[in-house]
């Protein structure tokens, strides 16, 4: 039998941890690399380590590492009763493999221990394969939210609301 066309023969599955201040560096290139596929309607880098170390002042990071190092990262944040996640990323050769199902599986995981009762995510409009992604994964649209001003988008994007119950 064949390996899955992402397969990477030889590394081992995946450690789960959260993110540390010396993680900024690392974290920041990683996201930046995963979210290259942005450039055709995003101008420039998702973030940089500061804008990493903001993120941390208000959540977390989870990680995934394997044992070629940093392979995936997902942004949470607990807001009272909900969970919030965003910035989910994948290193490019490792997406296709189902990492990315894990992060969100260990980041709902984590809303559920914090005793969050839904999540909430949105997503970039132009990333147009991403509700299909998110729906699999049971999420479902309950809105829409205008994409920041500040954002050098190349086309008009908003952002679209998503949600999953966690009862």
């Amino acid at each position: 039998m064949s390996a899955a066309p992402n397969s990477l023969p030889g590394r081992n599955e995946p450690k789960f941890r959260l993110a540390q201040g010396a993680d900024a560096e690392a974290l920041s290139a990683l996201i930046n690399t995963a979210f290259r596929v942005e450039l055709p309607f995003i101008e420039g880098d998702r973030t940089n380590p500061d804008g990493v170390r903001e993120y941390m002042k208000k959540g977390k990071f989870l990680l995934a590492e394997d044992s070629a190092g940093l392979t995936g990262c997902v942004y949470v944040e607990v807001r009272g009763d909900r969970g919030y996640l965003g910035l989910l990323g994948v290193e490019p050769k490792r997406q296709g493999t189902g990492l990315g199902r894990k992060l969100m599986d260990a980041a709902e995981q984590l809303f559920r221990d914090a005793r969050c009762v839904a999540v909430d995510l949105r997503i970039v409009s132009a990333r147009t394969p991403l509700p299909g992604f998110y729906r699999h994964l049971g999420y479902v649209e309950t809105g829409t939210a205008p994409f920041p001003h500040d954002v050098p988008a190349k086309v008009p994007c908003h952002y679209i609301v998503m949600s999953k119950s966690l009862t």
